[in-house]
């Protein structure tokens, strides 16, 4: 039976500080919540490994390094608020919720909303973070602004206007824009002039259910 206590920590070792994340209050977000417990139980043995997890309906887990460096970029602080668009099983959730103040997180899909809910009631974070079911392509108003937003899918076409209007003054927003293969991970950062944006890597992310697709050429 696999050790977890032993994997949790080779994953914060082999795969999220070598994918350059330093931030201490980051590592130890890691290190203290067990993944496992948002794994669906046929993958359990696939909890610390460093892939993307199926987990319901096409949708997946994000891989540990990556949540990382979205962690690393928004360098959320204990007083913060944070918006989590797609919020799958909740394991991000939880580790933002251990790093900022308060958490509002969207989730279109119904069934996972109750996962979700069912694995964070079971962390210490439960009490600062809201779970919200619905489209989050545009942000979530009720609860704006926020200093960081998380977004666990792509928009092929860009981030929406309507959602960067939603950060607070030097307010920072992460996210996958573009398609496969060329999915970039971004900082975007709300200054007192135009957004910055910095292009931090490249992956393959699913898109957000709903988003916004380029038109496909026909001949």
């Amino acid at each position: 039976m696999m050790n977890f206590n032993e994997a949790r920590q080779n994953m914060v070792s082999q795969q999220i500080e070598p994918w350059a994340v330093s931030l201490r209050g980051v590592l130890d977000v890691f290190t203290a919540i067990p993944r496992e417990m948002f794994i669906p139980p046929q993958y359990a043995n696939l909890a610390y490994a460093d892939i993307s997890v199926p987990i319901l309906n096409g949708q997946t887990m994000l891989p540990p390094k990556i949540i990382g460096r979205a962690l690393q970029a928004l360098d959320i602080q204990p007083h913060e608020s944070v918006l989590e668009i797609g919020t799958g099983t909740g394991y991000a959730t939880a580790c933002l919720g251990r790093l900022a103040q308060q958490v509002t997180s969207i989730e279109i899909l119904p069934e996972l909303v109750k996962i979700a809910k069912s694995n964070l009631d079971n962390t210490r974070e439960s009490g600062n973070i809201v779970l919200v079911e619905g489209d989050g392509l545009e942000g979530y108003e009720p609860q704006a602004p926020y200093d960081a937003i998380l977004v666990t899918g792509a928009f092929p076409m860009g981030v929406p206007k309507s959602l960067l209007s939603q950060l607070k003054k030097n307010g920072r927003l992460f996210a996958f824009c573009g398609q496969p293969p060329a999915v970039r991970a971004i900082l975007m950062t709300q200054k007192e002039g135009p957004i910055e944006t910095k292009e931090l890597f490249e992956t393959v992310v699913p898109a957000l259910i709903n988003a916004p697709q380029p038109e496909k050429f026909v001949l």
